[in-house]
This record gives structure tokens, C-alpha cells and sequence, in this order.
């Protein structure tokens, strides 16, 4: 008899805005009618903000007699999160389900087809050679992660036909959408294409969008366009397939060499080894609580270091 596969768990962040929730759940749709002929059955969840909770999708696939998961979290850094809340939450559900067994992924990264996709978006824009590109991410008090946004920004002007790619974020770090485009202006850009890195539309995108239109307003000197969410594609779905094989039978490995929660960088010594806690999703009614492994679970990863919840 042909065993069954290991189901797919994607992990969300979660979003008050409607439309970006709906893109999840179809993003989630198009990777299970890609993996069904493998016979890998798929669900998705949310950590917060938006149903179905993380915790009613797994407790679906158990329903329907899976023992064994791999997750990958449908983001695109390694921010607090990937390295904390998600596996907190897992560690939290392998306690309500006896004998699970969760195998965690990567985080999807700076990787070619996210490349490629931004590089469509810019050309769907209409960006040309001489445009600067103000790639915006979402932002985090996690130094490492902001630092791959910059990555993706330098990656991105080293692969793209453009005459800069500078970065900005749109929450919790610096510098700001603004302050972003006024350092393009300073550099000498004739006209700016803001790249959003986000993979779906939400309450961020938008206002990334709202904030680069009213610098604009301000500037008739300096034409500003703005760029799509990378959005549900197929590019995106084989990527987080690729995501689930290697989390079964790859070599995983976070990225650790610059972790808050286990390297000491000045001024954040404090969150070496922090305790993590799994997100208390408001849908998920079958929340119940275990003592202190509920609260302050730890979890492997692939990697075989704790990560700490970012605070």
C-alpha cells in the first residue's frame, strides 16, 4: 500500500482587509489543485487578523487522518512571525493533537522566482531604464529581517534594468515611504517606481500606495507610479511547493548567523533566548489552555535551534 503523503500547512500572517484574505484562501486553493495529483492535501491558516485560525486548519487535516505536516510560512522574510509565533502555534496544536508530527520550512526569501516576479510587476508599471525603484517592505523591530529586505532591494538592481533600487518601509522600521522617496529625490531620480514587496494586497499595500501618491502630490517635479503585489501565481505556488519538499527532505536551515534570539546585537541583547507565545486567534474556538506549555512553547526547527517570539 502506497503511503500517504505529509498534508501541506500554509501559514499566514493574517489581514484585517478582506481582499487580501480572499487572495490567501485562493492562493491556497491553486497550490492544492497543483499538488493533487501527488496526492498532497492542503490547508491554510492564519495566525491572526483573518479565519480560518492556523490551529482550525490543522485540526482539519488531522480530521481528515493526517499524522504528519509539513508547514511552510507564506512570508517573505524571516521576521518574528516565522521564527517565533508560527512555531509556537504548531507546538501548540502538536500538544492538542497527540503524535503529530510537524516538519517546519522556510520562509519563502529573496529567491529567483520572487525576483521574477517583481521584475514583472515593475514592467506591468511601465518602468523603464532610467527609473529609480523604491522597493517597501512591511518592516519589523527585527534587524535581520529588515536587513533582507535590503538584500532583495540590492538583489533586485543587480538582476533588473533600472538605474536604482533603493528601499523604504511602510511600518515599524526606517526609513518610511516618505523619507524612502525623498532619498531617491535627493539621488537624482528622474521618475520613481514604488515596488511594494507584499505578496497580496492588504491594509499595508495600501497605504504604501496612498503615501507615495500624496509625496507625489507635493512633487510634480518627480512623476511617481506604483507597482502590484506580487498576487496569486502559479510562480508563487511552485515555490511554496518547493518550500514543502525541501522541509521533508532538504537541508533547512534559518538564517541564525544574525537572529535577535540567539546572537547578542547591541541593542538587543534582551531577546536572546525570549520565551515565545502562539497568537491566540479570536476564531479559533477551540482554543484550550496546557499549562505552561501552551504559554511558553518552544519549537524546533528544521535547524534544531529555539526561536524566541519577537516582542
Amino acid at each position: 500500500m502506497i503511503a500517504t503523503p505529509p498534508a501541506l500547512l500554509i501559514a499566514g500572517h493574517g489581514t484585517s482587509d478582506t481582499d487580501g484574505a480572499e487572495e490567501f484562501r485562493a492562493f491556497t486553493d491553486r497550490v492544492g489543485k497543483r499538488l493533487a495529483p501527488r496526492g498532497v492535501s492542503v490547508g491554510g491558516g492564519f495566525i491572526e487578523l483573518s479565519p480560518p485560525p492556523l490551529g482550525e486548519a490543522v485540526g482539519e487535516l488531522v480530521a481528515a487522518g493526517h499524522r504528519r505536516l509539513a508547514a511552510v510560512p507564506l512570508m517573505l522574510v524571516a521576521a518574528g512571525h516565522a521564527k517565533g509565533d508560527i512555531p509556537a502555534a504548531l507546538a501548540r496544536e502538536q500538544l492538542r493533537h497527540p503524535g503529530l508530527a510537524v516538519a517546519y520550512g522556510r520562509p519563502l526569501g529573496a529567491h529567483p522566482a520572487v525576483l521574477a516576479l517583481l521584475r514583472e510587476r515593475l514592467a506591468q508599471a511601465g518602468a523603464a531604464e532610467g527609473d529609480t525603484v523604491l522597493l517597501v517592505g512591511r518592516g519589523s523591530t527585527d534587524p535581520d529581517a529588515n536587513a533582507e529586505v535590503a538584500r532583495a532591494a540590492r538583489l533586485l538592481a543587480e538582476t533588473t534594468a533600472v538605474a536604482a533600487v533603493e528601499y523604504a518601509f511602510v511600518s515599524l522600521a526606517r526609513p518610511g515611504v516618505p523619507a524612502g522617496l525623498d532619498r531617491c529625490a535627493a539621488l537624482g531620480a528622474r521618475r520613481i517606481v514604488v515596488l511594494p514587496y507584499f505578496l497580496f494586497t492588504g491594509v499595508l499595500p495600501r497605504r504604501v500606495a496612498d503615501q507615495a501618491t500624496a509625496w507625489a502630490a507635493g512633487r510634480a517635479g518627480v512623476p511617481v507610479r506604483c507597482a502590484a503585489v506580487l498576487g496569486d501565481t502559479d510562480a508563487l505556488a511552485d515555490l511554496v511547493i518547493e518550500r514543502y519538499d525541501e522541509a521533508l527532505a532538504g537541508d533547512i536551515r534559518m538564517n541564525c548567523d544574525s537572529c535577535v534570539y540567539r546572537v547578542k546585537l547591541p541593542g538587543f541583547e534582551d531577546r536572546v533566548g525570549a520565551a515565545q507565545t502562539p497568537h491566540h486567534h479570536p476564531d479559533d474556538h477551540g482554543h484550550t489552555h496546557h499549562g505552561h506549555g501552551d504559554q511558553h512553547a518552544h519549537h524546533d526547527g528544521a535547524d534544531g535551534h529555539h526561536h524566541g517570539r519577537r516582542r
